[in-house]
């Protein structure tokens, strides 16, 4: 038992094991693993290195947007006449990046808390009997209180009288020159793991530069000064389409950085994307209400009006590279390893497609042969069985090399035939 000990540590620590290869000279399985090696080294160089830059860590970064719009509007809706400014029409007005400015609206004026009749349209009755007091309608404008209005044939209710008419909407829009408008935005961004900060006011922007400039994709890429008409054509909508009913639009802010050169080169890219609505009658647009409360005779009041805009939002976007030496060596590995499926897929070619694969097989793999333990058990010299038995080889080798699928058959580099 010792000597058994004895012995299996000495082979782990003093034996080295090293597979068997056999060299195979053939044209089929040579172009196959040749091609299969190519395309793995053409996904390792293209893909993972030149376009997934495999070579390079990743950060996104934390940002910050600040807007401010500029412009005045006029209105002259019924004889009133109205300067609209900054302060009116940009809801809300602590430069969010998400904000809505106003182009149409339709204004309700002296509204007190009282009762009055509904709507044409959103309760109609003939007797008293089809209002239920103290029910609402959701779509309705307050409390029914179960009395029919004979003069309009529609349900009292208590509300906020009289009650909105918001059911033809000004066309063309009372706000259009909202098109002219101009939209600043500030963004700051910061790559934590690059330690590397940047603004959208780069080095090419400064005061002098803002104070003239306006932005086109083409001529000023970097200004951050935006005239609304410009934004709604960039994304794709007719302007006075979208400021009669509303929408949305996505401005996008996108900072796609390699910091593997000088972070100068790191600036914003700006892209503009447009949301009318669905189709025609489907809830197309964007409006929401909005009220000014006052005091007057005692009374509270409020004036009430229908708000319809654009809403935008400011998206940023970031992805920043540099290289590192890590995912290098990580893409480098995976590389390598995949190189491996060359041999496994030639193997299967060789062991078992071609004609002369039970040949192959035998100088892939080496049996134990029962007959050379019956040779040693009955006193046979072993050295000339195996002289015997590779001089068979041998000559089973020259009859198969005029195989068409090889060149000059088959080389078995094993180290005991030398």
């Amino acid at each position: 038992m010792k000597n058994q000990i004895t012995g299996a540590l000495s082979d782990f620590f003093f034996e080295y094991e090293t597979p068997r290869q056999v060299l195979v000279r053939n044209r089929r399985v040579g172009v196959v693993c040749r091609l299969i090696q190519l395309g793995v080294l053409v996904y390792i160089i293209g893909w993972v290195f030149i376009y997934e830059k495999g070579y390079q860590s990743t950060d996104t970064a934390v940002s910050s947007v600040f807007t401010k719009m500029k412009g005045v509007g006029y209105t002259n809706n019924s004889g009133g006449e109205r300067v609209w400014d900054v302060a009116d029409y940009v809801f809300p007005s602590q430069g969010d990046s998400s904000f809505v400015v106003m182009t149409n609206y339709i204004m309700t004026e002296g509204q007190s808390m009282g009762t009055c009749p509904e709507l044409p349209g959103k309760h109609n009755c003939n007797t008293d009997a089809d209002c239920e007091g103290g029910s609402f309608k959701r779509t309705g404008n307050g409390e029914m209180t179960g009395v029919c209005v004979n003069r309009t044939k529609t349900c009292e209710v208590l509300a906020w009288c009289p009650v909105e008419d918001d059911r033809d909407v000004p066309d063309p829009p009372l706000l259009l020159s909202a098109e002219n408008y101009t939209l600043f935005i500030k963004n700051s961004v910061t790559f934590p793991a690059f330690g590397v900060s940047r603004s959208n006011l780069v080095e090419d922007v400064d005061s002098n530069y803002i104070s003239s400039c306006l932005y086109h994709p083409l001529s000023a890429p970097l200004c951050p000064i935006f005239k609304l008409g410009d934004i709604i054509k960039l994304s794709g909508l007719n302007f006075q389409t979208v400021a009669k009913v509303g929408g949305a639009i996505g401005i996008v802010v996108d900072w796609t950085c390699n910091f593997d050169v000088h972070v100068k080169h790191c600036k914003p890219e700006y892209t503009f994307h447009g949301l009318y609505g669905s189709k025609e009658g489907s809830s197309v647009g964007y409006n929401f209400r909005f009220a000014r409360h006052y005091m007057e005779d005692k009374i509270q009041k409020r004036t009430l009006l229908k708000v319809f805009g654009i809403r935008f939002d400011i998206i940023v976007q970031s992805l920043a590279r540099k290289f590192d030496i890590i995912p290098t060596l990580t893409a480098i590995g995976s590389g390598v390893g995949i190189f491996g499926v060359a041999t496994v897929v030639c193997d299967l070619v060789l062991l078992y497609l071609l004609p002369k694969r039970e040949f192959y097989k035998n100088m892939k793999f080496k049996y134990t042969d029962t007959q050379v333990q019956d040779s040693e058990s009955v006193g046979v010299d072993t050295n000339v069985y195996y002289t015997l038995e590779a001089n068979a080889k041998e000559a089973q080798g020259k009859d198969r090399s005029k195989d068409p699928d090889s060149e000059a058959g088959s080389t078995e580099t094993d180290a005991s035939k030398k």
